[in-house]
């Protein structure tokens, strides 16, 4: 019997569009990543406090280029990919044996999660280590809220729906990791205006990828999201959180 495909709730189309404007977007001085530099250090710090020594790694996602150098300062054979630039999570790698694999900021907008995740297991050697950080369910409260202010009677699809711890672990016994830790954390961040957080969004990757994404916010709604997120904020800032969710396990 044929498997069930999985549901279509991101376009890749837009994924793609999305990710080549983030690349866009990070080739500027002042272009905020303080969400990828977040997760390069988490891997770090893993990696040293577990002493791993990986002797050949893949790193996916990470379009500050800091994790790569990070490892290669150590002596680790890296391979970099990046799905603005074609590499497709969802199908088997072109290439294998990896003792160590890191996947930043890209698990929360594939189709299909579970297939991504047993793609990067096939891919890693015998013994080897995966680690996977993503934005997760939590992230961006006041955006929601506000977004909800701003369609009235009528909200209409504007983020996306995420995944949360236990949905991460489910995901991580269902492909076969052994050991597996997962955990979230918060990263707080004020912002002086919705426009900045929508600017923030977009150079980091996150803008709306949804299949059904709905109409754009008409000027009396945007005006009504702009008024209630500064509403939502003290002294003209207005923290926002974003759960960060990493995934590790072992391929025995």
């Amino acid at each position: 019997m044929a498997s069930k495909a999985p549901p279509r709730i991101f376009s890749p189309t837009r994924r793609m569009a999305a990710r080549r404007r983030m690349v866009a977007f990070q080739a500027k001085r002042d272009a905020p990543r303080y969400l990828i530099d977040d997760m390069v250090e988490d891997v770090m710090e893993r990696l040293a406090f577990l002493r791993f020594e990986p002797g050949r790694a893949l790193v996916i996602g990470d379009y500050s280029g800091e994790l790569g150098r990070a490892l290669a300062a150590h002596g680790v054979s890296v391979t970099e990919a990046e799905p603005a630039q074609g590499f497709a999570e969802e199908q088997p790698y072109p290439f294998e044996g990896f003792d160590l694999i890191v996947s930043l900021g890209t698990l929360d907008t594939v189709n299909d999660v579970p297939g991504a995740l047993v793609h990067i297991r096939k891919a890693l050697a015998p013994g080897g280590m995966m680690i996977a950080s993503f934005v997760s369910a939590g992230t961006l409260p006041v955006l929601r809220e506000v977004m909800l202010t701003a369609d009235g009677d009528r909200p209409s699809p504007r983020l996306h729906p995420s995944i949360d711890v236990r949905a991460g672990g489910q995901l991580l016994q269902r492909t076969l990791f052994s050991d597996p830790v997962i955990d979230q954390r918060p990263l707080k961040v004020a912002f002086r205006s919705l426009d900045r957080l929508v600017r923030d969004l977009r150079a980091q990757g996150l803008s709306n990828v949804l299949a059904d994404p709905g109409p754009p916010l008409g000027k009396e709604a945007l005006a009504r999201a702009r008024d209630a997120f500064a509403a939502a904020g003290k002294d003209g800032r207005t923290v926002e959180v974003f759960e960060i969710l990493t995934l590790s396990g072992w391929k025995r």
